[in-house]
């Protein structure tokens, strides 16, 4: 096909062929890497399953392919009429930013103070609309459920609109059936240990499923944050740390969530994820997201009972570039630290 170019040059354009990929068939596949200076392998090895390599920056890439391209296949929402609306903390938003604007889908975005401005750009970008709750549900001096009844009552007001519920959604879990099958066939053998970060749960939930469907001997550690009620009530040392880190823990227990997904569970401050982020970068050159840190700074604090020789993954779930004014910016760890020190060791041993 030929085709004339503003200056009145002909060009040939390879016309598009049903079999081409698109933007959206690039989601998953992303590389398994070892991070063999942060730990030595000599221990034990460590691999890092890089998320961010995903063409919307993030893990939730796999969730909103699967949620958004399930809902269109049964006719919940119609390309060019619905409207998509949703919560999310960044991650997710962009991740349906992205595939709403392919799929001609309209996306209305609730977040909250914590979400970083890069965050915020990206998904105006693509042409969300997004709306900021800035206050705290007043039961839980949490966002989240003040978020949660904002969408409630967009669904009320905003025609054809369609929530995904990234929380209790099952299309977001079986989406991480693909994450852990990856995971296994980049290895020689299954890794006797996968670290990931809990939110939604959906990625903890699809991969167990996986693991369990498989037969396979991976022992499933999820890196909850300290003050998160997903795997029960805080411990009493837990009411004063305040979560400021979006990505992982929740106000709410998710629906996704089942018992025996996880054989262990390692919870961890925004200090240690802080901690981790940058040894992550000073050791192994990778730049990662907040959630990242935390599942380093859970390997480290499980390194005692990892067994010599053991395989492990750990689950990265985003890149560090949209935490630059945050995580990588000194004086905002300075202030950070300076108001919110972690607990030690005797409080947290404090019944």
């Amino acid at each position: 096909m030929t085709v004339l170019v503003p200056d009145g040059a002909a060009v040939r354009v390879r016309p598009h062929r049903p079999s081409d990929p698109d933007i959206v068939a690039t989601i998953g596949g992303t590389p398994l890497v070892a991070l063999d200076r942060l730990f030595p392998p000599a221990r034990f090895q460590v691999y890092a399953k890089c998320e961010r390599f995903n063409p919307g920056g993030s893990i939730k890439d796999r969730a909103a392919k699967s949620m958004v391209e399930q809902a269109i296949a049964s006719g919940r929402i119609v390309p060019g009429v619905s409207t998509v609306v949703e919560s999310s903390s960044g991650n997710l938003g962009i991740a349906l930013a992205q595939l709403c604007n392919f799929h001609r889908l309209g996306l209305v975005i609730v977040v909250d103070p914590r979400t970083t401005p890069q965050n915020l750009a990206i998904m105006r970008a693509y042409g969300a609309r997004v709306e900021v709750v800035e206050h705290r549900d007043p039961a839980t001096g949490e966002y989240l459920p003040a978020r949660i009844a904002r969408v409630r009552h967009l669904l009320e007001t905003v025609p054809d609109a369609w929530w995904p519920n990234q929380y209790a959604n099952e299309d977001n879990a079986r989406a991480h059936h693909g994450t852990m099958r990856e995971i296994v066939e980049a290895l020689p053998a299954a890794p006797d240990y996968l670290f990931l970060a809990a939110g939604t749960t959906g990625t903890l939930r699809g991969c167990a499923e996986y693991v369990q469907a498989q037969g396979l001997s991976t022992r499933v550690v999820a890196v909850d944050a300290v003050g998160s009620v997903i795997f029960g009530p805080p411990e009493p040392w837990e009411a004063a740390h305040k979560r400021t880190i979006p990505g992982h823990g929740a106000a709410v227990v998710p629906a996704l969530l089942r018992p025996g997904l996880a054989d262990r569970v390692v919870k961890v401050t925004d200090s240690e994820c802080i901690r981790g982020c940058r040894s992550l970068l000073a050791e192994e050159s990778i730049l990662a997201g907040g959630s990242s840190g935390a599942v380093i700074a859970a390997l480290r604090q499980s390194a005692d009972w990892i067994e010599p020789g053991a395989v492990c993954v750990a689950v990265l779930p985003d890149g560090g570039d949209r935490y630059l004014d945050t995580i990588y910016d000194d004086q905002w760890v300075e202030s950070y630290l300076r108001q919110y020190l972690p607990p030690t060791e005797q409080e947290r041993d404090t019944p």
